[in-house]
């Protein structure tokens, strides 16, 4: 059987997985009241499943037309980015691009960059920041700012969303996905979804599935009940399918129980194809597909890769799904009606794209509009985790002398991370937008105090410097935490990036022996903290009073920090995930197995559905900061809580109020207690939140309606789900751990 080298390396986590757009042209208006971008184009009536049905006569017509090596032809690579076309009737090569949160600089077919004068586009904040801004608007917004950038480079499916569940802290990729909940993470991607394909362009759902570290990632063997895939790790995606309407999806490199999620026959054709009856196309992660039987009879339609050991004298038709196929089928092994169907998939991706048959309308890059998307997921992405004594914000009139601290608040993260870099035309750093708002009225210093270098020692002199600095001023903001690697670009560095995981979540570059000193020399002092989740705040968080969450924020990034920092911004940010006061205390660590069986590769999934909060919440561990936690330079209060049933669903309705002096927003946050189960369930789960923009003592009637599906739990001997009559707590709060109002209901 022909296959590619060994050799074969993986440069960028390319997902292929091309989302459904589901909604009619609409615009979109924000709950700050400023408009969310308006959909310039829509794609074609969708059936239920998501994907238009309406080309399947025009479709059958062109397959009967190919000869069975065209047909293979489109199953496999053409070039590092695109997969085969028909040229004499009519089908092009389908182009897909990275990434999640900014569309490559890749040029069309190979990895080369362009050059920087024609190819920048607009670094989005990354996946873990859009969804710490708890607003589907704004996730529809910034799939719309990627829809229409990629429709500008000429490519027909961008490869995003991530949406696979933060199940360890350490995992390198947690920047690209959304959270440790399978509801948060369904909403967000939902709008992100929608807002790449009503633009006419495919979005890529990936990594399907169980793809929850990036060690080993493609050795790994994941086993987990049924109930956890069900409960856990498959909700996400089958919302990108049914209410998403997902065009394509992306197959993991690991293995799930035995077989490789990209042609994993559960997976894929009894679950994805069968259950949630996908008409779309799945496509390989680049070199995911190992086999070519299981590829061709598990689900698999388009196998994509490069060797780059072999670039550019690449032979693609020795692809897994390439020639090897026409001799299968030659031979009587494969019948000819397997290959149509992936053909078909194919072809429906590039009628709904109007590849075929339409006309797309002009796309747009780098513009204002799409920088002002950024700033404002920027904006309301920082989540303000400490704050005593109310040390920020920050004033302009009253300081008069800041120093900068931390070799981040110089550093462009944009190149970083792996397949997900992003070139934009600048980006603004924490040092420049702090310099940039204050203007000449503040004097600001800056000291690096540590180095991103490989060696990761203390630099006693850099950490004199900023001693120094932070004595002779009146606030400190520290700016540390994570960088994607130790270069601009991607070389496999070992904290937020592709193919690598974190070695532990202690800060790198001895930056705790940095921040220790700087705190003694100035108590003053704000922490900002960049990167992709959590880090050990234990040696100096009681000596800290305020620390900001920044994550990899985007180009613009630097100019939200600052209005944060002083105050012209009002922090909504809420953390997407939970933050564990030690690695230890993170259920993948204290109950599971990572990074697998030394012996075996098999990595057994033993903490079960209690990840993130629904462990710490259930088993009594207290975590450094709570799921939902975010603070606020005003204060809310929730009253008058109602709790009744209507049909089938539950509809809680609420009073909240801004009860202080600063117009601000609350993300107002729904729970489900099951008070008496057959099975162990969590203290509580997530079903329902809304986030509200409140001006001062301003109230706002927030309702909320739970559906069936809210309270039941995944019967494994019944293999259904099931809802058991018998009382329910609804727990409203401000995170999983602050909660307001709560009432009961029986169903």
């Amino acid at each position: 059987m022909t296959h590619r080298s060994s050799s074969w390396r993986k440069l960028g986590c390319l997902a292929f997985a091309a989302l459904l757009a589901a909604c009619s042209s609409t615009q979109t208006t924000s709950t700050s009241g400023a408009p969310a971008a308006t959909a310039v184009q829509t794609s074609p009536a969708p059936d239920p499943n998501g994907i238009s049905m309406a080309h399947e006569a025009d479709i059958n017509k062109l397959i009967s037309q190919m000869t069975l090596e065209e047909k293979v032809n489109m199953l496999h690579a053409s070039s590092s980015f695109t997969s085969g076309g028909v040229p004499r009737l009519g089908i092009p090569e389908l182009t897909t691009s990275d990434g999640p949160h900014g569309v490559r600089p890749e040029h069309g077919r190979d990895w080369s960059l362009d050059n920087a004068g024609n190819d920048s586009s607009t670094y989005l904040p990354t996946g873990i920041a859009l969804a710490a801004t708890w607003n589907p608007e704004l996730g529809y917004a910034f799939g719309e700012v990627l829809g229409q950038e990629a429709k500008a480079r000429g490519k027909d499916v961008i490869l995003g969303p991530g949406v696979n569940i933060m199940r360890t802290p350490l995992n390198g990729r947690n920047f690209e996905y959304l959270s440790e909940d399978p509801y948060l993470t369904s909403r967000m991607a939902v709008g992100y979804i929608k807002g790449v394909q009503d633009q006419g362009i495919a979005a890529c759902v990936k990594h399907y599935a169980a793809n929850n570290q990036e060690i080993k990632r493609a050795k790994v063997d994941v086993h987990m009940s049924e109930r956890a895939l069900r409960e856990i790790y498959l909700p996400a995606f089958k919302a990108a399918i049914t209410e998403g309407g997902a065009l394509t999806i992306m197959g993991a490199y690991n293995k799930f129980r035995g077989q490789y999620c990209t042609h994993n026959q559960y997976l894929i054709n009894d679950i994805l194809k069968g259950e949630w009856g996908f008409k779309g196309l799945v496509m390989s992660d680049w070199g995911a597909v190992l086999n070519t039987m299981e590829a061709l009879h598990n689900g698999t339609d388009l196998e994509m890769g490069t060797d780059l050991l072999q670039m550019p004298n690449i032979n693609y038709h020795k692809f897994y799904l390439g020639d090897t196929v026409v001799a299968l089928v030659r031979s009587g092994k494969v019948p000819e009606a397997l290959i149509d169907d992936k053909v078909r998939r194919i072809l429906r991706v590039m009628y709904h794209t109007n590849m075929i048959g339409g006309q797309r309308t002009p796309g747009a890059l780098s513009t204002k509009a799409h920088q002002q998307t950024a700033q404002k997921v920027a904006e309301e992405a920082l989540v303000l985790l400490k704050n005593e004594g109310n040390l920020l914000p920050l004033s302009k009139d009253k300081v008069k002398t800041i120093a900068v601290i931390g070799a981040n608040a110089t550093r462009k993260q944009a190149m970083g991370g792996g397949s997900s870099q992003v070139r934009p035309p600048y980006e603004v750093t924490p040092l420049q937008g702090i310099q940039q708002l204050v203007g000449t009225g503040v004097k600001v210093t800056y000291a690096p105090g540590f180095e991103v270098t490989r060696a990761e020692k203390a630099n006693p002199k850099l950490i004199a410097e900023a001693v120094q600095a932070a004595k002779n001023a009146d606030r400190v903001v520290y700016v540390g935490g994570w960088t994607h690697g130790y270069t601009d670009n991607w070389d496999g560095g070992a904290f937020d990036a592709e193919g690598a995981d974190k070695p532990s979540l202690t800060m790198p570059f001895a930056q705790n022996h940095l921040l220790t000193a700087i705190l003694q020399a100035n108590p003053n002092t704000v922490v900002v903290l960049i990167g992709g989740g959590p880090v050990d705040m234990t040696p100096w968080i009681n000596q800290t009073k305020a620390v900001v969450q920044a994550w990899y924020p985007g180009m613009e990034g630097g100019t939200a920090l600052a209005k944060v920092l002083f105050g012209e911004i009002n922090p909504s940010g809420k953390l997407p995930v939970s933050f564990p006061k030690r690695l230890q205390d993170s259920p993948a660590h204290a109950l599971g197995q990572y990074p697998g069986d030394k012996d075996t590769i098999r990595l057994e999934y033993r903490e079960d559905i209690f990840v993130g909060y629904r462990y710490f919440d259930t088993y009594k561990v207290a975590p450094l900061f709570s799921f939902g936690h975010g603070l606020s330079y005003t204060s809310f209060g929730y009253s008058n809580l109602d709790v009744r049933q209507d049909g089938d669903a539950v509809q809680v309705r609420l009073q909240v109020q801004n009860t202080g002096r600063l117009a601000g927003a609350e993300v107002v946050q729904v729970y489900v207690n099951d008070e008496q189960a057959s099975v162990k369930r969590p203290e509580k789960e997530l079903k329902g939140f809304q986030k509200v923009f409140l001006r001062p003592n301003e109230s706002k009637t927030v309702t909320l309606t739970l559906p069936k599906d809210a309270f039941q739990f995944y019967d494994e001997a019944k293999r259904q789900w099931v809802l058991e009559p018998g009382k329910f707590q609804i727990l409203v709060g401000s995170s999983s751990r602050d909660i307001r109002e709560q009432a009961e209901v029986t169903l």
